[in-house]
Parts: structure tokens; C-alpha cells; sequence
């Protein structure tokens, strides 16, 4: 047997086109562009690489993009005030500041600053808690595009055994409330666990995003898994998933790609989200099949 790829840059092309369709409808109806600002500090290469990426997706969906880059000596308190003006800048519906930030800035004072209704990656700490209380919540983009995938594959994820390897506030927890609220019955492991393989074998699921290269190997998967690798590792060999894809596909029933996989659905999700937040902040309906 050969695990069936889950086409992530397939499905985030559809989608892409169904939110190109949605703002071109919200503009006729309500004279509406939705826009989103990005806001990058410093030179790391691989966040200015993500940054163009998302300006192209933006544009390429109709939406209004605002890039601010900064120098990487910007003070915290500059950030912060630049985040206020586009808290109160009507035109900007979604604010993504690009992580890592330079060690001078307190990362979470940064994220928190950010209003809520605006926090398009769902990061700050009323977003968390709503997600985590099953409220309408900013959804992080990554899980969001996971649990699509998922969605897609399996149709109802009730009452299905997933696992989630990861614990991290951008992926592993929001994943785990995402899934439990889908009723799948879920198991958080990270690296603490004793039995991993074992956990593994039990799981209809499972969701590698642990950042550890190929660290789930194939004989650790129950036959006929379905298996989302949120890892992108920078490898000898190029990128690299945190699953041994050569051993998991010859296990697993279906298995994302890296790369090809889970990254771009994380930007489609982003303008997904921008999307969502500019119908909200506007009194009208969520756009349908973009939230959990």
C-alpha cells in the first residue's frame, strides 16, 4: 500500500480562487476591499521570503496589502505605536506582525497589542481563550488550514482518535481544541511523552508539529493513518517534514507532502481570515466553509 497525497497546494489554489470570488462580491454589494497589513522588523531572510509571498497572495485575491518594514533597531515602543495607528486605520481589517522579532521586543506585549477583531494569525490571548471556551475566535492559520485538510479527507472527524504532536501556541494547542471541537477524541503528546510510538499506533490521526526532522517514523503508524506534517526543516537534503515521509507512506492511508503540503495552506488561511475579520467588523455573515 501507498499512502494517497493530500494535495495542499491544490486545495489552497481552490480556495484562494473561492476567497477571490467572496471579495469580488463583497466589493459589488458593499463597496468593501478587505485589507490586511504585514509588518516585518529586521532582515531574516526566510521572514522577508513569507512576507513577499503573502503581498502576492493578498494582491492576487484582490485584497488591499500594506507591507511596513522596519529596521531591525526599531524600538518596541515605535512598533507598538505603528500597531495602534492600524488598530484605528479603518482601511486595514487584518494586522500580521512576522515572528521571529528582534530580542530587544517582548514578543507577546507585540502580539497582545494587536485589537483582537484585527489579529488575523490568532495569536493574541483573547483570541486563545476563545478558541479554548469554543467562542467565535480568530482561528490560527496553520491548524485552521489542517483541519480543512482534514475536513476534506474524512469528511466527520467524530468521533475519530487523533494525535497531536506538538504543544506549541501556534500549532499543537489550537490543533488540539480545533479537532476536540470537531469531536474528534484527541491526545496531546510532545516531547515528555513516554510511548510515543505506541500513542501513534493508535491514532486514525495524526498531526506531526513537533520540529524535529522525520521524527515520526513509518512502523510507529497505525495502517491506513492519515498523517499531517506541519514540519518544515531546513535539512542537508533540503526541506524536510518532522514525518519520515519514505516510511510513513508505505503505512499510512494519507499523508501531506513537505513541501507542498500544509505551507501554503497557511497563507491561503491568512486570507481567509482577513476575509472573515473584514466581514465581522462589517455586520455581515461569515463567509461559508473558512471558519471551523
Amino acid at each position: 500500500m501507498t499512502a494517497e497525497l493530500i494535495d495542499g497546494k491544490a486545495f489552497a489554489a481552490g480556495l484562494r480562487a473561492r476567497i477571490a470570488a467572496e471579495v469580488a462580491a463583497m466589493k459589488a454589494a458593499h463597496g468593501i476591499t478587505p485589507g490586511l497589513a504585514v509588518v516585518l522588523v529586521g532582515d531574516d531572510p526566510a521572514s522577508g521570503l513569507y512576507v513577499r509571498a503573502k503581498g502576492k497572495a493578498t494582491a492576487e485575491v484582490g485584497m488591499e496589502g500594506f507591507a511596513h518594514r522596519l529596521p531591525t533597531d526599531t524600538s518596541e515602543a515605535d512598533l507598538l505605536a505603528l500597531i495602534a495607528r492600524l488598530n484605528d486605520d479603518p482601511a486595514v481589517n487584518g494586522i500580521l506582525v512576522q515572528l521571529p522579532l528582534p530580542k530587544h521586543m517582548d514578543e507577546a506585549a507585540v502580539i497582545n497589542a494587536i485589537a483582537p477583531e484585527k489579529d488575523v494569525d490568532g495569536f493574541t490571548v483573547l483570541n486563545a481563550g476563545r478558541l479554548a471556551t469554543g467562542q467565535k475566535a480568530m482561528v490560527p492559520c496553520t491548524p485552521l488550514g489542517c483541519l480543512m485538510l482534514l475536513r476534506d479527507r474524512l469528511g466527520s472527524l467524530a468521533g475519530r482518535d487523533a494525535l497531536v504532536i506538538g504543544r506549541s501556541n501556534i500549532v499543537g494547542k489550537p490543533m488540539a481544541q480545533l479537532l476536540t471541537a470537531d469531536s474528534a477524541t484527541v491526545t496531546v503528546a510532545h516531547s515528555r511523552t513516554r510511548d510515543l510510538p505506541d500513542l501513534c499506533r493508535r491514532a486514525e490521526i495524526v498531526v506531526a508539529a513537533v520540529g524535529r526532522p522525520r521524527f515520526v517514523q513509518g512502523d510507529w503508524l497505525k495502517p491506513g493513518a492519515t498523517v499531517i506534517d506541519v514540519g518544515i526543516n531546513r535539512t542537508e537534503d533540503g526541506l524536510v517534514g518532522d514525518v519520515d515521509f519514505e516510511s510513513a507512506r508505505a503505512v499510512a492511508g494519507a499523508i501531506t507532502p513537505v513541501p507542498g503540503g500544509v505551507g501554503p495552506m497557511t497563507i491561503a488561511c491568512l486570507l481567509a481570515n482577513t476575509l472573515t475579520a473584514t466581514a465581522r467588523v462589517h455586520g455581515l455573515p461569515d463567509p461559508q466553509g473558512l471558519t471551523p
